[in-house]
Protein backbone atom coordinates (compact mmCIF):
# COMPACT_ATOMS: atom_id res chain seq x y z
CA UNK A 1 0.00 0.00 0.00
CA UNK A 2 1.07 3.74 -0.76
CA UNK A 3 0.32 6.47 1.19
CA UNK A 4 -0.20 9.76 -0.34
CA UNK A 5 -1.90 12.21 1.73
CA UNK A 6 -2.14 12.37 5.04
CA UNK A 7 -5.16 14.81 7.35
CA UNK A 8 -3.58 15.38 10.64
CA UNK A 9 -5.83 15.48 13.36
CA UNK A 10 -3.92 17.97 15.78
CA UNK A 11 -2.14 21.19 16.64
CA UNK A 12 1.31 21.94 17.96
CA UNK A 13 4.04 21.35 17.54
CA UNK A 14 3.30 17.09 16.65
CA UNK A 15 1.31 18.51 13.99
CA UNK A 16 4.55 20.27 12.29
CA UNK A 17 6.32 16.99 13.53
CA UNK A 18 4.31 15.12 11.31
CA UNK A 19 4.08 17.09 8.58
CA UNK A 20 7.80 17.26 8.11
CA UNK A 21 8.15 13.32 8.73
CA UNK A 22 5.30 13.59 5.60
CA UNK A 23 7.28 15.16 3.77
CA UNK A 24 10.25 13.17 4.02
CA UNK A 25 8.44 10.36 2.29
CA UNK A 26 7.03 12.66 0.06
CA UNK A 27 3.17 12.43 1.56
CA UNK A 28 1.06 15.33 0.94
CA UNK A 29 0.07 16.76 4.17
CA UNK A 30 -3.03 18.33 5.37
CA UNK A 31 -3.58 20.36 8.10
CA UNK A 32 -7.07 21.79 9.95
CA UNK A 33 -6.65 24.60 12.06
CA UNK A 34 -9.43 26.19 14.67
CA UNK A 35 -10.20 29.72 14.90
CA UNK A 36 -7.68 30.82 17.70
CA UNK A 37 -4.77 29.14 15.19
CA UNK A 38 -5.40 30.61 12.21
CA UNK A 39 -2.30 31.76 11.93
CA UNK A 40 -0.40 28.65 13.94
CA UNK A 41 3.13 27.65 12.86
CA UNK A 42 1.43 23.87 11.70
CA UNK A 43 -1.31 25.35 9.66
CA UNK A 44 1.72 27.48 7.62
CA UNK A 45 4.08 24.59 7.54
CA UNK A 46 1.88 21.87 6.22
CA UNK A 47 1.35 21.61 2.54
CA UNK A 48 -2.61 22.43 2.61
CA UNK A 49 -4.67 23.41 5.93
CA UNK A 50 -8.14 24.20 6.31
CA UNK A 51 -10.64 25.49 8.72
CA UNK A 52 -12.35 23.86 11.52
CA UNK A 53 -14.91 26.63 12.65
CA UNK A 54 -15.15 26.99 16.58
CA UNK A 55 -12.27 27.96 19.11
CA UNK A 56 -12.65 25.07 21.64
CA UNK A 57 -11.58 21.45 21.37
CA UNK A 58 -14.77 19.65 20.97
CA UNK A 59 -16.33 21.46 17.87
CA UNK A 60 -12.86 21.66 15.99
CA UNK A 61 -9.79 18.88 16.79
CA UNK A 62 -12.18 16.36 18.55
CA UNK A 63 -15.38 16.98 15.88
CA UNK A 64 -15.18 13.66 14.30
CA UNK A 65 -17.57 14.52 11.17
CA UNK A 66 -15.72 17.31 10.98
CA UNK A 67 -12.38 16.19 10.44
CA UNK A 68 -13.43 13.31 8.28
CA UNK A 69 -15.42 16.08 5.99
CA UNK A 70 -11.89 17.61 5.52
CA UNK A 71 -9.96 14.66 4.75
CA UNK A 72 -13.23 13.75 1.99
CA UNK A 73 -12.59 17.03 0.48
CA UNK A 74 -9.23 17.04 0.01
CA UNK A 75 -8.19 13.45 -1.11
CA UNK A 76 -6.43 12.25 2.25
CA UNK A 77 -5.95 8.49 2.28
CA UNK A 78 -4.70 7.96 6.12
CA UNK A 79 -5.30 10.29 9.28
CA UNK A 80 -2.59 10.66 11.89
CA UNK A 81 -3.96 11.85 15.31
CA UNK A 82 -0.77 12.32 16.88
CA UNK A 83 -1.11 12.59 20.87
CA UNK A 84 -3.66 14.02 22.78
CA UNK A 85 -6.98 14.52 21.23
CA UNK A 86 -8.86 11.64 19.98
CA UNK A 87 -5.10 9.84 19.25
CA UNK A 88 -6.38 7.30 21.73
CA UNK A 89 -10.16 7.34 20.98
CA UNK A 90 -11.28 3.93 19.58
CA UNK A 91 -14.54 4.97 17.82
CA UNK A 92 -12.39 7.93 16.10
CA UNK A 93 -10.23 5.26 14.55
CA UNK A 94 -13.17 3.01 13.72
CA UNK A 95 -14.46 6.29 11.81
CA UNK A 96 -11.48 6.50 9.70
CA UNK A 97 -11.19 3.04 8.73
CA UNK A 98 -15.52 2.76 7.88
CA UNK A 99 -14.78 6.02 5.85
CA UNK A 100 -12.02 3.67 3.48
CA UNK A 101 -9.02 5.94 5.01
CA UNK A 102 -5.89 4.34 7.04
CA UNK A 103 -5.25 5.36 10.41
CA UNK A 104 -2.00 5.35 11.26
CA UNK A 105 -2.06 3.89 14.87
CA UNK A 106 -2.94 0.45 16.55
CA UNK A 107 -6.26 -1.14 15.37
CA UNK A 108 -9.48 0.32 17.02
CA UNK A 109 -9.70 -2.76 19.00
CA UNK A 110 -6.22 -2.91 20.29
CA UNK A 111 -7.16 0.88 21.56
CA UNK A 112 -10.16 -0.70 23.41
CA UNK A 113 -8.20 -3.18 25.10
CA UNK A 114 -4.99 -1.18 25.81
CA UNK A 115 -6.54 2.23 25.89
CA UNK A 116 -8.96 1.41 28.77
CA UNK A 117 -6.33 0.99 31.71
CA UNK A 118 -8.72 -1.63 33.73
CA UNK A 119 -8.64 -4.23 30.84
CA UNK A 120 -4.85 -3.34 30.16
CA UNK A 121 -3.93 -3.91 34.14
CA UNK A 122 -5.30 -7.58 33.56
CA UNK A 123 -3.66 -8.17 30.27
CA UNK A 124 -0.44 -7.00 32.02
CA UNK A 125 -1.02 -9.74 34.91
CA UNK A 126 -1.77 -12.28 32.20
CA UNK A 127 1.66 -12.03 31.24
CA UNK A 128 3.48 -11.74 34.67
CA UNK A 129 3.67 -8.18 34.62
CA UNK A 130 3.87 -6.90 38.22
CA UNK A 131 0.97 -4.56 39.63
CA UNK A 132 0.52 -2.53 42.16
CA UNK A 133 -3.30 -3.53 43.81
CA UNK A 134 -6.24 -1.58 42.04
CA UNK A 135 -9.90 -2.05 41.33
CA UNK A 136 -11.01 -4.68 38.86
CA UNK A 137 -13.65 -2.20 36.93
CA UNK A 138 -14.09 1.66 36.20
CA UNK A 139 -15.68 2.82 39.62
CA UNK A 140 -19.11 3.91 40.29
CA UNK A 141 -18.74 6.26 42.87
CA UNK A 142 -16.35 7.94 45.11
CA UNK A 143 -17.62 5.64 48.19
CA UNK A 144 -15.87 3.22 46.56
CA UNK A 145 -13.09 4.64 46.20
CA UNK A 146 -12.80 6.02 49.58
CA UNK A 147 -13.65 2.06 50.67
CA UNK A 148 -10.27 1.16 48.63
CA UNK A 149 -8.81 3.58 50.41
CA UNK A 150 -10.00 2.02 53.89
CA UNK A 151 -9.03 -1.14 52.61
CA UNK A 152 -5.45 -0.62 51.49
CA UNK A 153 -4.66 2.92 53.09
CA UNK A 154 -3.25 5.83 51.56
CA UNK A 155 -2.04 7.18 49.27
CA UNK A 156 -4.38 5.87 46.41
CA UNK A 157 -4.13 7.17 42.74
CA UNK A 158 -7.58 7.80 40.92
CA UNK A 159 -7.02 7.75 37.45
CA UNK A 160 -9.18 7.93 34.23
CA UNK A 161 -9.98 4.85 32.96
CA UNK A 162 -9.55 6.32 29.16
CA UNK A 163 -6.98 8.78 30.40
CA UNK A 164 -3.25 9.52 29.84
CA UNK A 165 -1.08 12.19 29.97
CA UNK A 166 -1.41 12.83 33.46
CA UNK A 167 -4.67 14.65 33.36
CA UNK A 168 -7.44 12.52 34.65
CA UNK A 169 -5.55 11.60 37.48
CA UNK A 170 -5.59 12.71 41.42
CA UNK A 171 -3.34 11.47 44.01
CA UNK A 172 -5.32 10.91 47.66
CA UNK A 173 -2.80 10.95 50.70
CA UNK A 174 -5.63 11.84 52.88
CA UNK A 175 -9.16 9.99 52.75
CA UNK A 176 -11.21 12.86 53.74
CA UNK A 177 -10.11 14.13 50.31
CA UNK A 178 -11.29 11.71 47.76
CA UNK A 179 -14.86 12.46 47.38
CA UNK A 180 -13.97 15.47 45.38
CA UNK A 181 -10.83 13.94 43.85
CA UNK A 182 -13.05 11.37 42.75
CA UNK A 183 -15.58 14.36 41.41
CA UNK A 184 -12.16 16.56 39.80
CA UNK A 185 -10.26 13.36 38.15
CA UNK A 186 -13.84 12.93 36.09
CA UNK A 187 -14.07 16.51 35.08
CA UNK A 188 -10.71 16.74 33.63
CA UNK A 189 -10.97 13.38 32.20
CA UNK A 190 -14.48 14.14 30.49
CA UNK A 191 -12.57 17.97 29.20
CA UNK A 192 -9.68 15.73 27.46
CA UNK A 193 -11.02 12.53 26.38
CA UNK A 194 -14.46 12.46 26.29
CA UNK A 195 -14.71 9.90 28.72
CA UNK A 196 -15.14 10.56 32.79
CA UNK A 197 -14.88 6.51 33.54
CA UNK A 198 -12.19 6.06 36.81
CA UNK A 199 -10.46 3.53 38.36
CA UNK A 200 -8.18 3.45 41.82
CA UNK A 201 -5.16 1.58 42.71
CA UNK A 202 -2.28 1.97 45.59
CA UNK A 203 -0.19 4.56 45.13
CA UNK A 204 3.59 4.12 45.16
CA UNK A 205 5.16 6.50 46.87
CA UNK A 206 8.20 8.66 45.68
CA UNK A 207 8.82 6.08 42.40
CA UNK A 208 10.81 6.78 39.21
CA UNK A 209 8.68 6.66 35.89
CA UNK A 210 10.24 4.53 33.50
CA UNK A 211 8.97 3.89 30.09
CA UNK A 212 9.68 1.36 26.82
CA UNK A 213 9.13 2.23 23.20
CA UNK A 214 7.79 -0.26 21.39
CA UNK A 215 6.97 -0.51 17.27
CA UNK A 216 5.51 -3.73 16.04
CA UNK A 217 5.15 -4.22 12.13
CA UNK A 218 2.12 -6.13 10.40
CA UNK A 219 4.75 -9.01 9.59
CA UNK A 220 5.60 -10.03 13.40
CA UNK A 221 8.47 -8.11 14.58
CA UNK A 222 7.92 -6.03 17.38
CA UNK A 223 11.12 -4.49 19.03
CA UNK A 224 11.73 -2.37 21.97
CA UNK A 225 13.51 0.48 21.07
CA UNK A 226 14.42 1.43 24.70
CA UNK A 227 13.62 3.19 27.77
CA UNK A 228 13.44 6.40 29.01
CA UNK A 229 12.69 8.41 32.24
CA UNK A 230 10.37 10.53 32.88
CA UNK A 231 10.37 11.02 36.52
CA UNK A 232 9.91 15.17 36.52
CA UNK A 233 6.37 15.81 36.74
CA UNK A 234 4.19 18.54 38.04
CA UNK A 235 0.55 17.61 38.19
CA UNK A 236 2.00 14.25 36.94
CA UNK A 237 2.54 15.62 33.92
CA UNK A 238 5.97 15.38 32.20
CA UNK A 239 8.13 18.18 32.01
CA UNK A 240 11.75 16.36 31.38
CA UNK A 241 13.17 13.05 29.75
CA UNK A 242 15.61 11.22 29.06
CA UNK A 243 16.65 8.58 27.50
CA UNK A 244 17.63 5.74 28.02
CA UNK A 245 16.91 5.58 31.55
CA UNK A 246 19.70 5.83 34.08
CA UNK A 247 20.89 3.89 36.69
CA UNK A 248 18.64 0.49 35.88
CA UNK A 249 19.98 -2.40 37.55
CA UNK A 250 20.44 -5.36 34.33
CA UNK A 251 17.42 -6.85 36.00
CA UNK A 252 15.29 -3.99 36.30
CA UNK A 253 16.03 -3.09 32.17
CA UNK A 254 15.04 -6.80 31.35
CA UNK A 255 12.02 -6.51 33.61
CA UNK A 256 10.93 -3.43 32.03
CA UNK A 257 11.98 -4.35 28.07
CA UNK A 258 11.02 -7.69 28.68
CA UNK A 259 7.53 -6.71 29.97
CA UNK A 260 6.77 -3.81 27.38
CA UNK A 261 7.48 -6.57 24.79
CA UNK A 262 5.53 -9.17 26.04
CA UNK A 263 2.29 -7.01 27.26
CA UNK A 264 2.19 -6.02 23.28
CA UNK A 265 2.67 -8.88 21.54
CA UNK A 266 -0.13 -10.43 23.79
CA UNK A 267 -2.27 -7.53 22.76
CA UNK A 268 -1.65 -8.19 19.06
CA UNK A 269 0.10 -4.94 18.75
CA UNK A 270 0.67 -2.82 15.66
CA UNK A 271 2.62 0.65 15.81
CA UNK A 272 4.39 3.06 17.73
CA UNK A 273 3.62 2.73 21.81
CA UNK A 274 4.72 2.95 24.73
CA UNK A 275 4.54 0.92 28.17
CA UNK A 276 4.89 2.60 31.09
CA UNK A 277 5.88 1.67 34.33
CA UNK A 278 7.03 2.72 38.13
CA UNK A 279 9.83 2.03 39.68
CA UNK A 280 9.65 2.56 43.61
CA UNK A 281 12.51 3.56 45.97
CA UNK A 282 12.78 -0.03 46.71
CA UNK A 283 13.41 -1.23 43.47
CA UNK A 284 9.70 -2.58 42.83
CA UNK A 285 8.66 -2.18 39.45
CA UNK A 286 4.88 -1.83 38.57
CA UNK A 287 2.97 -1.45 35.07
CA UNK A 288 1.58 1.75 34.83
CA UNK A 289 -0.37 1.81 31.19
CA UNK A 290 0.02 1.33 27.44
CA UNK A 291 0.13 5.03 25.59
CA UNK A 292 -1.31 3.56 22.09
CA UNK A 293 0.54 6.88 20.24
CA UNK A 294 3.23 8.59 20.20
CA UNK A 295 4.43 10.24 23.32
CA UNK A 296 5.58 13.70 23.10
CA UNK A 297 9.01 12.20 24.26
CA UNK A 298 9.44 10.54 21.10
CA UNK A 299 12.41 12.33 20.30
CA UNK A 300 14.55 11.82 23.25
CA UNK A 301 14.90 7.78 22.03
CA UNK A 302 15.37 9.18 18.39
CA UNK A 303 18.28 10.82 19.65
CA UNK A 304 19.84 7.78 20.87
CA UNK A 305 18.54 5.55 18.04
CA UNK A 306 18.51 7.24 14.79
CA UNK A 307 14.94 6.16 14.28
CA UNK A 308 12.58 7.94 12.85
CA UNK A 309 9.63 7.10 14.77
CA UNK A 310 6.97 8.82 13.01
CA UNK A 311 8.10 7.84 9.44
CA UNK A 312 8.00 3.93 11.16
CA UNK A 313 4.27 5.33 11.62
CA UNK A 314 3.73 5.79 8.21
CA UNK A 315 5.41 2.72 6.95
CA UNK A 316 3.86 0.55 9.17
CA UNK A 317 0.30 1.83 8.36
CA UNK A 318 1.32 1.12 5.13
CA UNK A 319 2.01 -2.59 5.97
CA UNK A 320 5.57 -2.19 5.10
CA UNK A 321 8.14 -3.92 7.47
CA UNK A 322 10.09 -2.11 10.17
CA UNK A 323 13.09 -0.84 8.99
CA UNK A 324 15.02 -2.38 12.25
CA UNK A 325 14.64 -5.65 12.94
CA UNK A 326 16.04 -6.02 16.90
CA UNK A 327 16.14 -4.01 19.93
CA UNK A 328 19.06 -1.49 19.26
CA UNK A 329 21.73 -0.29 21.44
CA UNK A 330 21.48 2.70 22.27
CA UNK A 331 24.23 5.63 21.14
CA UNK A 332 25.29 8.18 23.75
CA UNK A 333 22.39 10.02 25.78
CA UNK A 334 19.61 12.89 25.27
CA UNK A 335 17.41 14.85 27.27
CA UNK A 336 13.91 16.03 26.27
CA UNK A 337 12.92 19.49 28.04
CA UNK A 338 9.44 20.57 27.28
CA UNK A 339 8.81 23.94 26.72
CA UNK A 340 5.38 25.04 28.46
CA UNK A 341 3.99 28.06 28.94
CA UNK A 342 3.51 28.45 32.35
CA UNK A 343 4.70 30.39 35.26
CA UNK A 344 7.12 28.64 37.60
CA UNK A 345 7.12 31.58 39.88
CA UNK A 346 3.74 30.74 40.68
CA UNK A 347 3.23 26.94 41.03
CA UNK A 348 3.18 26.14 37.33
CA UNK A 349 0.11 28.14 36.58
CA UNK A 350 -1.02 28.39 32.83
CA UNK A 351 0.23 31.66 30.95
CA UNK A 352 -0.91 31.85 27.52
CA UNK A 353 -0.09 34.93 25.77
CA UNK A 354 1.89 36.20 22.59
CA UNK A 355 4.94 34.33 21.80
CA UNK A 356 7.02 38.56 20.84
CA UNK A 357 10.12 36.36 19.97
CA UNK A 358 11.54 32.86 19.77
CA UNK A 359 15.26 32.19 18.87
CA UNK A 360 16.51 28.47 19.20
CA UNK A 361 19.53 27.60 20.15
CA UNK A 362 22.48 25.97 17.90
CA UNK A 363 25.32 23.81 18.26
CA UNK A 364 25.76 19.69 17.94
CA UNK A 365 23.05 17.47 19.65
CA UNK A 366 20.64 20.50 19.56
CA UNK A 367 17.23 19.75 18.13
CA UNK A 368 14.31 22.04 18.73
CA UNK A 369 10.55 20.54 17.69
CA UNK A 370 8.27 23.69 17.94
CA UNK A 371 4.59 24.74 17.72
CA UNK A 372 5.48 28.55 17.88
CA UNK A 373 7.78 31.21 15.97
CA UNK A 374 8.25 35.18 16.95
CA UNK A 375 5.05 36.60 16.77
CA UNK A 376 2.83 33.38 17.57
CA UNK A 377 -0.40 33.33 19.94
CA UNK A 378 -0.69 31.04 22.32
CA UNK A 379 -4.77 30.72 22.91
CA UNK A 380 -5.58 29.27 26.60
CA UNK A 381 -7.89 26.68 25.09
CA UNK A 382 -5.30 23.98 24.30
CA UNK A 383 -2.32 22.22 26.17
CA UNK A 384 0.17 24.21 27.51
CA UNK A 385 3.38 22.92 25.49
CA UNK A 386 4.50 25.02 22.70
CA UNK A 387 8.03 23.57 21.79
CA UNK A 388 10.37 20.99 22.92
CA UNK A 389 13.99 21.42 23.38
CA UNK A 390 15.87 17.78 22.97
CA UNK A 391 19.70 18.01 23.29
CA UNK A 392 22.18 14.63 22.56
CA UNK A 393 25.90 13.99 23.75
CA UNK A 394 27.79 10.80 23.83
CA UNK A 395 27.24 10.76 27.70
CA UNK A 396 24.93 11.74 30.18
CA UNK A 397 27.24 14.01 31.41
CA UNK A 398 28.18 15.62 27.95
CA UNK A 399 24.65 15.55 27.19
CA UNK A 400 23.86 17.49 30.44
CA UNK A 401 26.44 20.05 29.55
CA UNK A 402 25.42 20.91 26.21
CA UNK A 403 21.66 21.14 27.91
CA UNK A 404 23.52 23.78 30.26
CA UNK A 405 24.28 26.07 27.07
CA UNK A 406 21.32 25.22 25.16
CA UNK A 407 19.16 26.61 27.58
CA UNK A 408 20.91 29.61 28.57
CA UNK A 409 20.92 30.52 25.00
CA UNK A 410 17.42 29.74 24.40
CA UNK A 411 15.24 32.95 24.10
CA UNK A 412 11.70 33.36 24.89
CA UNK A 413 9.59 36.46 25.38
CA UNK A 414 6.15 37.76 25.89
CA UNK A 415 5.35 34.70 27.79
CA UNK A 416 6.51 33.19 30.85
CA UNK A 417 7.61 29.32 30.20
CA UNK A 418 9.30 26.70 32.20
CA UNK A 419 12.94 27.32 31.50
CA UNK A 420 13.89 28.86 34.98
CA UNK A 421 12.80 25.48 36.04
CA UNK A 422 14.54 23.53 33.05
CA UNK A 423 17.95 25.69 34.23
CA UNK A 424 17.69 25.26 37.90
CA UNK A 425 17.08 21.75 37.45
CA UNK A 426 19.91 20.67 34.74
CA UNK A 427 22.36 22.03 38.19
CA UNK A 428 20.55 20.47 40.66
CA UNK A 429 22.74 17.21 42.30
CA UNK A 430 19.49 15.13 42.90
CA UNK A 431 19.25 15.24 39.27
CA UNK A 432 22.98 15.59 38.35
CA UNK A 433 24.74 13.25 40.83
CA UNK A 434 25.53 9.50 40.83
CA UNK A 435 22.13 8.79 41.06
CA UNK A 436 18.96 9.83 40.37
CA UNK A 437 17.27 11.06 43.36
CA UNK A 438 14.04 12.61 41.94
CA UNK A 439 10.65 10.85 41.86
CA UNK A 440 7.32 11.90 40.01
CA UNK A 441 6.51 13.68 42.95
CA UNK A 442 9.75 15.60 43.47
CA UNK A 443 9.09 19.16 42.01
CA UNK A 444 6.05 19.78 44.33
CA UNK A 445 7.44 18.02 47.48
CA UNK A 446 11.26 19.18 47.08
CA UNK A 447 11.46 22.26 44.49
CA UNK A 448 8.86 23.91 44.36
CA UNK A 449 8.60 24.45 48.49
CA UNK A 450 11.98 25.80 48.14
CA UNK A 451 11.07 27.97 45.36
CA UNK A 452 8.23 29.74 46.84
CA UNK A 453 10.53 30.64 49.70
CA UNK A 454 12.71 32.07 47.65
CA UNK A 455 9.70 33.98 45.85
CA UNK A 456 11.82 37.41 44.86
CA UNK A 457 14.55 35.15 42.94
CA UNK A 458 11.68 32.94 41.33
CA UNK A 459 10.47 36.35 39.72
CA UNK A 460 13.70 37.86 39.43
CA UNK A 461 14.02 35.08 36.70
CA UNK A 462 11.22 36.48 34.75
CA UNK A 463 12.69 39.89 34.43
CA UNK A 464 12.89 41.46 31.27
CA UNK A 465 16.91 41.79 30.36
CA UNK A 466 18.78 43.77 27.70
CA UNK A 467 22.02 42.70 26.43
CA UNK A 468 24.58 44.80 25.59
CA UNK A 469 27.88 44.02 23.78
CA UNK A 470 31.21 46.42 24.51
CA UNK A 471 35.06 45.86 24.15
CA UNK A 472 37.48 47.04 26.37
CA UNK A 473 41.13 46.72 25.52
CA UNK A 474 40.05 44.69 22.45
CA UNK A 475 38.38 42.07 24.59
CA UNK A 476 34.61 42.01 24.02
CA UNK A 477 32.35 41.83 27.02
CA UNK A 478 28.93 41.18 27.05
CA UNK A 479 26.57 42.91 29.62
CA UNK A 480 23.18 41.82 30.81
CA UNK A 481 20.71 44.58 32.08
CA UNK A 482 17.48 44.62 33.64
CA UNK A 483 15.74 46.43 30.67
CA UNK A 484 13.82 48.87 32.91
CA UNK A 485 17.51 50.59 34.29
CA UNK A 486 18.42 51.07 30.70
CA UNK A 487 15.08 52.40 29.74
CA UNK A 488 15.32 54.85 32.89
CA UNK A 489 18.90 56.20 31.75
CA UNK A 490 17.33 56.97 28.05
CA UNK A 491 14.91 58.85 29.59
CA UNK A 492 11.98 56.57 29.18
CA UNK A 493 12.87 55.74 25.82
CA UNK A 494 12.21 52.07 24.59
CA UNK A 495 14.81 49.56 24.42
CA UNK A 496 15.36 46.80 22.39
CA UNK A 497 14.98 43.26 24.93
CA UNK A 498 14.81 39.89 24.89
CA UNK A 499 13.94 37.79 27.73
CA UNK A 500 16.58 34.74 28.17
CA UNK A 501 14.15 33.17 30.46
CA UNK A 502 11.06 33.85 28.51
CA UNK A 503 8.80 35.77 30.27
CA UNK A 504 6.98 39.16 30.54
CA UNK A 505 7.74 40.17 33.92
CA UNK A 506 4.12 41.83 34.21
CA UNK A 507 2.02 37.76 34.66
CA UNK A 508 1.00 37.27 37.61
CA UNK A 509 0.36 33.81 39.08
CA UNK A 510 -3.01 32.35 40.93
CA UNK A 511 -3.60 33.98 44.28
CA UNK A 512 -2.54 37.40 43.80
CA UNK A 513 -3.48 40.26 45.50
CA UNK A 514 -4.14 43.96 45.66
CA UNK A 515 -4.29 45.42 49.06
CA UNK A 516 -6.82 48.51 49.27
CA UNK A 517 -8.98 50.47 51.64
CA UNK A 518 -11.70 47.64 51.51
CA UNK A 519 -9.55 44.28 51.98
CA UNK A 520 -7.39 42.61 50.15
CA UNK A 521 -8.65 41.74 46.86
CA UNK A 522 -7.59 38.41 45.72
CA UNK A 523 -7.13 38.13 41.72
CA UNK A 524 -6.82 35.15 38.90
CA UNK A 525 -3.21 35.28 37.27
CA UNK A 526 -4.75 34.00 34.00
CA UNK A 527 -7.37 33.69 31.99
CA UNK A 528 -9.23 30.43 32.20
CA UNK A 529 -12.88 29.47 33.86
CA UNK A 530 -14.51 29.27 37.11
CA UNK A 531 -14.75 25.30 38.12
CA UNK A 532 -15.94 26.29 41.89
CA UNK A 533 -15.43 27.99 45.06
CA UNK A 534 -14.53 26.43 47.79
CA UNK A 535 -15.42 28.26 50.40
CA UNK A 536 -18.70 30.08 51.22
CA UNK A 537 -19.20 33.61 50.76
CA UNK A 538 -19.02 35.50 54.37
CA UNK A 539 -16.92 32.50 55.05
CA UNK A 540 -13.45 32.65 57.68
CA UNK A 541 -10.21 31.61 55.55
CA UNK A 542 -6.42 31.51 56.85
CA UNK A 543 -3.57 32.71 54.57
CA UNK A 544 -3.19 29.39 52.25
CA UNK A 545 -6.56 28.40 52.32
CA UNK A 546 -8.39 27.73 48.89
CA UNK A 547 -10.91 30.20 47.66
CA UNK A 548 -11.21 28.48 44.25
CA UNK A 549 -10.39 26.11 41.64
CA UNK A 550 -9.76 27.43 37.70
CA UNK A 551 -9.73 25.37 34.56
CA UNK A 552 -7.65 26.53 31.73
CA UNK A 553 -5.04 25.16 29.03
CA UNK A 554 -6.86 21.48 30.36
CA UNK A 555 -5.78 21.72 33.69
CA UNK A 556 -7.19 22.67 37.06
CA UNK A 557 -5.10 24.80 39.65
CA UNK A 558 -6.02 26.21 42.86
CA UNK A 559 -6.56 29.60 44.03
CA UNK A 560 -5.31 30.38 47.41
CA UNK A 561 -5.80 33.46 49.92
CA UNK A 562 -3.16 35.72 50.09
CA UNK A 563 -4.39 36.98 54.02
CA UNK A 564 -6.50 35.70 56.69
CA UNK A 565 -9.98 37.32 57.56
CA UNK A 566 -13.25 37.02 55.74
CA UNK A 567 -14.10 36.20 52.44
CA UNK A 568 -16.64 38.05 50.00
CA UNK A 569 -16.69 36.47 47.19
CA UNK A 570 -17.47 38.06 43.60
CA UNK A 571 -20.79 36.87 41.68
CA UNK A 572 -19.37 34.09 39.64
CA UNK A 573 -20.55 30.35 38.93
CA UNK A 574 -19.23 27.23 37.18
CA UNK A 575 -18.20 27.48 33.98
CA UNK A 576 -18.18 31.55 33.95
CA UNK A 577 -15.23 32.47 31.97
CA UNK A 578 -12.58 34.46 34.25
CA UNK A 579 -9.65 36.95 33.07
CA UNK A 580 -6.25 37.12 33.79
CA UNK A 581 -6.41 39.83 37.07
CA UNK A 582 -9.90 39.67 37.83
CA UNK A 583 -10.83 40.04 41.29
CA UNK A 584 -12.62 36.44 42.10
CA UNK A 585 -12.85 37.67 46.33
CA UNK A 586 -11.85 40.21 48.76
CA UNK A 587 -11.15 39.40 52.28
CA UNK A 588 -11.34 41.75 55.17
CA UNK A 589 -10.48 41.76 58.70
Amino acid sequence: MTLSAVLIANRGEIAVRIARAARDLGIRSIAVYSEPDADALHAAVADEAYALPGADAAETYMNVPALLEVAARTGADCVHPGYGFLSENADFARAVIDAGLTWVGPSPDTIDLLGNKVTARRLASEVGAPLAPGTDDPIEDWQTARDFAAEHGTPIAIKAAFGGGGRGLKVVHDIEDVEEAFASAGREAQAAFGRAECFVEKFLERPRHVEAQVLADTHGTTVVLGTRDCSLQRRNQKLVEEAPAPFLTPDQHARIVDGARDVCVRAGYVGAGTVEFLLAEDGTIAFLEVNTRVQVEHPVTEAVTGVDIVAEQFRIAAGEPLTVREDPEPRGHAFEFRINVEDVAHGFVPAPGTVTAFAAPTGPGIRVDSGVRSGSVVPGSYDSLIAKLVVHGPSREVALARARDALAELEISGVRTVVPFHRDVVDHPDFTGDSLDVHTGWIEAVYQPGLESAQDEAEEAYAERTRIAIEIDGRRHELVLPADVLRAAAGGAGAESGSGSGGDASSSGSGDSRTGGEGTEVTCGYAGSLVRFNVEDGAEVAAGDEIAVIEAMKMESPVTAPAAGTVALADLGPGDAVEQGQVIATITG
